[in-house]
């Protein structure tokens, strides 16, 4: 049996376990609020292999899944420059101009990150969160079967969204065309897919299918939950951690 919390993995040697049960994955976050980093990106912008190397380092920051949670939205609108981007999503590119809508930009662009629904100018991971929003957790069963509950700090009930992404990690690619033409990029924090449902009494429950995608024997895969108000986009909770 495995047990993440706060990034910290406990393993519960299998003898001890009942090998007729799947095994099961604990994701809770603290307290206080634990921030969402996203990055909007595409393989066919020439920009954006910096900001994802970026993202990429925060693989080894201690606030990892502690105090942020970063995820990588590929959007497709660059695969009109002849590249088409293996992990870009229509949805993805949709959620990055609902962003967009909501400032009154009229504009998106790669790369472009949200920390907790806002627009992030900077590189600059955020300090610990101050505020105490409740604690979100997460049970994964079988790597797929997705339990959540959330107590809100302050025990107020309401109605709530519930979002969980699988990650993926160690994503080489070949690009073979467009402004990364002839470039072999290595991506972390991909987004591969995405699911929601209501939270009824602080509650839900979901499946998140596993990738389809092929993977190398370096990659690896996370699971990355938030709440947020039914319709808005600001992130209450946060919480995030390595699936095995």
């Amino acid at each position: 049996m495995l047990r993440l919390i706060f990034g910290l993995l406990l393993i519960t040697p299998t003898w001890m376990t009942n090998h007729a049960r799947a095994e099961t994955l604990s994701i809770e976050s603290g307290p206080r609020k634990t921030h969402l980093l996203e990055l909007f990106t595409s393989e066919g912008c020439s920009s954006c292999p910096p900001a994802e190397a970026w993202m990429s380092s925060l693989k080894d920051s201690p606030g990892l899944w502690r105090d942020f949670v970063p995820l990588a939205f590929h959007v497709d609108y660059w695969d009109r420059l002849g590249w088409r981007d293996p992990f870009a999503s229509k949805a993805w590119t949709a959620r990055q101009y609902e962003y967009s809508e909501r400032w009154n930009s009229g504009s998106v662009y790669t790369p472009g990150f949200v920390l907790d629904g806002r627009e992030m100018q900077n590189r600059i991971l955020p300090s610990a969160g101050a505020e105490t929003t409740g604690t979100l957790k997460i049970s994964v069963v079988a790597g797929e079967k997705v339990s959540a509950s959330f107590q809100s700090a302050n025990g107020e009930s309401k109605r709530l969204e519930l979002h969980v992404a699988r990650l993926g990690f160690g994503l080489n690619v070949h690009v073979k065309a467009g402004e990364n033409s002839g470039r072999k990029l290595l991506h972390d924090f991909v987004v591969l897919s995405l699911e929601n449902a209501q939270m009824v009494s602080g509650k839900a429950e979901l499946r998140v299918p596993r990738a389809s995608i092929s993977q190398d024997a370096n990659s690896r895969s996370a699971l990355v939950a938030w709440v947020t108000e039914p319709g808005q986009t600001e992130p209450i909770q946060a919480a995030g951690g390595w699936l095995l």
